[in-house]
């Protein structure tokens, strides 16, 4: 009975290592492009490159839309990169918007050592390019999944128009203890986005949009996130049936969020 509580021991603390040592793989679903790849889209674009402090390069993707209503500077999700997201973001661009989407450091052409500080200063830096070419009240924040903890972050730093935010978290502890149970991964998390805390701190509106059955993010984190803000300057937007990446396929997230950038 020792030798099996023993090892039960010893297999549980090994796993644990395992899970803080090799915690950003399972966060960032990340991979490389060769720097001269060369990306096509349907709307009119500009390939954009910010050099960080540390000489890490930023790639991002300027959309410039015919009929433009403002700007819309967009964070994706943890898995893909601009080949995926920037055809994603296309559809605000079919609303009349200019829209501003970055790869995250590792993802695509940017590169450099990922911190949750390196990745708060990144989004920063585009935020500053977006204000030489945009006032800030034409400037909406939209963050998705794990975009939705920069974009609240950058909310709270700065006063853009307004703040959409798509399968949100209350703060990234939540979901990764949904998955890594019976760990202390509060304790272990180097990655650990406070959507709560820094929207604490926002003036703007904010609109957030959840599905019922989404199988990632839970939909009572993106609730309780949505109920920590005060009633009157937040929209909750419950979408029936929504999982985490087909929010787009429902009417009603549609005309909530042509509702919103009308």
């Amino acid at each position: 009975m020792k030798i099996i509580l023993l090892s039960l021991i010893a297999l549980y603390l090994l796993s644990g290592l395992i899970v803080y040592l090799f915690q950003e793989r399972f966060i960032f679903l990340d991979g490389s492009i060769p720097d001269d790849y060369k990306f096509e889209f349907k709307s009119n674009f500009e390939e954009i490159n910010l050099t960080a402090d540390d000489d890490a390069n930023l790639n991002g993707i300027h959309f410039k839309s015919e009929n433009n209503k403002g700007l819309i500077l967009y964070f994706h999700g943890n898995g893909g990169d601009l080949r995926r997201w920037a055809k994603v973001t296309e559809y605000y661009v079919s609303l009349g918007y200019d829209v501003i989407v970055m790869d995250y450091r590792g993802y695509g052409k940017s590169t450099g050592k990922r911190t949750e500080i390196r990745l708060m200063t990144d989004a920063a830096m585009f935020y500053d390019y977006a204000l030489n070419y945009y006032r800030e009240d034409e400037i909406t924040l939209y963050g998705r999944s794990l975009g939705t903890g920069i974009a609240a972050y950058l909310a709270s730093q700065h006063h853009p128009k307004q703040l959409i935010l798509e399968t949100p978290y209350y703060d990234f502890k939540s979901v990764a203890q949904r998955y890594y149970p019976i760990f202390p991964v509060g304790l272990a998390l180097r990655f650990n986005f406070k959507s709560h805390v820094y929207l604490r701190d926002a003036k703007c509106p904010i609109y957030i949009f959840h599905g019922t059955e989404d199988e990632v993010v839970p939909f009572k984190s993106g609730r309780k996130l949505y109920e920590s803000i005060p009633s009157s300057q937040a929209q909750f937007f419950s979408i029936e049936g929504g999982k985490h990446k087909n929010l787009i396929e429902f009417e009603p997230f549609r005309r909530g969020i042509e509702g919103i950038l009308e």
